[in-house]
């Protein structure tokens, strides 16, 4: 491994790190009473190093744009706005190991559960929509403004929300396998044939 990837790897295992002292001081001590000092102390880094991670305490446990799904939206092919969400959470989930989807499985239930963190995620969820609807639109050849790119990026969005607070009731279920058969469901049922842009 070259020295660019054992940096990766090196910040890959700061963030982690972070992350996992992060919510055993939360659950410890509650997360308005937990601070980044506190946290960097744990993590054994600085302020200053938390700060390049995170901007804010908030950032922890928000939506982030979510770089996995990001990432892999844009190396879908082109095809039908749910195919490609589609292939975009099977691709996703396939980079995280079973202790990544885990620890971000266990955030996302502890993000729903504090109430000015759940504030903070519906106030940041906006601009993550807008960046999945334009990537979709561009692999589905029409606007991001198309209707039909809001309806089916809406459509995945709630689907994969119900399958997490499922998930988030029973721990023991193989939530990406559950997440890809829902959205079997629903290509099956919005597969209606290529889209045109202005039709």
């Amino acid at each position: 491994m070259g020295d660019g990837g054992l940096r990766e790897r090196k910040k890959a295992k700061t963030r982690e790190a972070i992350l996992r002292e992060a919510f055993r001081l939360f659950r410890e001590r509650g997360y308005s009473a937990t601070t980044v000092e506190q946290i960097a102390e744990a993590a054994e880094i600085s302020p200053a190093t938390f700060f390049r991670y995170f901007p804010t305490k908030e950032h922890l446990v928000t939506l982030d744009g979510f770089p996995p799904l990001v990432e892999a939206l844009a190396a879908q092919p082109p095809g039908a706005p749910v195919t490609v969400l589609r292939g975009a959470f099977r691709t996703a989930f396939a980079a995280l190991s079973a202790e990544e989807i885990a620890a971000g499985h266990a955030r996302e239930v502890f993000a729903a559960t504090v109430p000015e963190l759940l504030v903070a995620n519906l106030r940041r969820s906006p601009g993550l929509i807008r960046e999945v609807s334009q990537i979709v639109a561009d692999r589905a050849g029409c606007g991001a403004d198309d209707p039909r790119i809001r309806n089916a990026t809406g459509a995945v969005f709630g689907v994969v929300a119900m399958v997490w607070l499922h998930w988030a009731q029973d721990p023991g279920m193989d939530g990406p396998a559950e997440i890809d058969r829902a959205l079997a469901d629903l290509e099956a049922g919005l597969a209606a044939g290529p889209l045109r842009s202005g039709t």
